[in-house]
């Protein structure tokens, strides 16, 4: 550190005007706010955009947002593991099951079209559309002990941090604790399940950009951490930038083809609809 930096930190006015002098500086890695993109698609008003942010490789954030948001994101490098844990924000007892996911839709492999349901039997959020095509609803994320194992360190403070841990200190901005925090769905980063039951990771690195788009059908808190997938065969702690891009939209109306699109996922929102219906 240099004589000059080590002067401001030893005093407190110094320190404050060297922090003041940091203002409006900007890093790939931040929220931005007020919120602004320059690539929102046809039609939706950038009066309309409620979150911008780039999240670091092992990094993590969180957000409420209203039911009919739309949550784009960009794997911008072609190496982040959008690590994804979802509450009804009314009543966080209700939460993503990764198991009723994949069980009432007959299918674990995610992509447009699929839900993710609640523990209650509603849908939490929809893909609306998928430019990935790889993503895991069996393998859950990260621990500090795992990753003490694999990169010899694990901790949240620590030059690798874990999944877990992430998720958990994004649910607790929103007033839930570690016993909250349940079984994640990773976008961009996928698993294959092959005839013997073994489970093959398929993580890439893949072509910076995939996106994923998302449709909150209830007023939901998102968690996401963009931590290295549990199952990355790589020595290295492999983990690029993330993008996130959210937008106010509306409900969907009844003839909506994801709503329709299956008998089971039609229950599902009515449901929704009439856990709304008050």
């Amino acid at each position: 550190m240099s004589g000059t930096a080590d002067q401001a930190l030893g005093d407190p006015k110094a320190a404050r005007e060297h922090a003041r002098a940091q203002g409006g500086t900007r890093v790939e890695t931040m929220p931005i706010l007020p919120p602004v993109a320059d690539d929102l698609p046809a039609g939706v008003a950038a009066s309309d955009l409620v979150w911008e942010e780039t999240v670091a490789p092992g990094g993590y954030t969180s957000r409420r947002l209203a039911r009919g948001t739309r949550l784009r994101l960009i794997d911008k490098a072609g190496d982040a593991c959008a690590s994804v844990n979802i509450f009804n924000a009314e009543l966080p007892t209700e939460r993503l099951n990764v198991a009723d996911t994949v069980k009432v839709q007959w299918n674990a492999y995610l992509g447009a079209g699929k839900l993710l349901l609640s523990d209650m039997g509603r849908v939490l959020a929809s893909i609306v559309e998928d430019g990935a095509g790889t993503h895991d609803t069996f393998c859950g994320v990260s621990n500090a002990a795992g990753n003490l194992t694999k990169y010899g360190e694990g901790r949240n403070s620590g030059a690798y941090p874990n999944g877990r841990d992430r998720l958990i200190l994004g649910a607790a901005k929103h007033g839930l604790t570690r016993r909250d925090v349940h079984p994640a769905v990773n976008l961009f980063k996928g698993t294959r399940i092959e005839a013997d039951g073994s489970i093959t990771p398929v993580v890439g690195p893949f072509a910076g950009g995939r996106a994923v788009l998302l449709r909150a059908e209830m007023e939901v808190i998102v968690v996401i951490a963009n931590c290295p997938h549990v199952l990355d065969p790589r020595s290295e702690y492999a983990s690029t930038a993330l993008r996130i891009t959210a937008w106010r939209g509306p409900v969907p109306p009844a003839e909506d083809p994801v709503r329709n699109a299956t008998p089971e996922g039609l229950r599902a929102f009515l449901n929704t609809e009439d856990y709304y219906r008050r």
